[in-house]
């Protein structure tokens, strides 16, 4: 009885999400325009082939880059002609209220990546670069 008043009384204060996507920080608010290629400033939507996506991205500026997406799934990023992925600088939940599942950030010099996305389920996956 006491764990299920405490679970209740935790859903209530979270309240629950009238729409989604409608109140994004200002680094994500590209997560609403759908564009071409995996970059800053809109989303892309890419087929899942074999469990998986791979593609490339090129940085311009140093910094902290982050790699949202719409679904579980393992997210690795590697330096041109690198077979050694990035190593991972922090993760952390999508916003509330949104579709965004997680985002992944790697520390990164200007130069081209590749970005390989496993373990997926599903035809298509929703990504979108973030940069500080």
């Amino acid at each position: 009885m006491i764990l299920m008043t405490a679970l209740a009384l935790g859903m209530a204060a979270q309240g629950r999400c009238t729409a989604l996507d409608t109140r994004l920080p200002r680094p994500l608010a590209g997560w609403k325009r759908e564009g071409r290629g995996l970059d800053t400033g809109h989303a892309v939507t890419l087929p899942i082939r074999g469990g998986g996506i791979e593609t490339r991205i090129a940085i311009r500026k140093a910094g902290t880059v982050g790699i949202a997406i719409d679904r579980a799934g393992w997210i690795d990023a590697f330096a041109a002609g690198d077979r050694r992925a990035l190593r991972m600088a922090s993760e952390r939940r999508g916003p509330r209220c949104s579709t965004i599942h997680k985002i992944l950030y790697y520390r990164m010099r200007p130069g081209t990546y590749r970005v390989t996305v496993n373990r997926l389920k599903g035809d298509r996956a929703k990504l979108m670069l973030t940069h500080d």
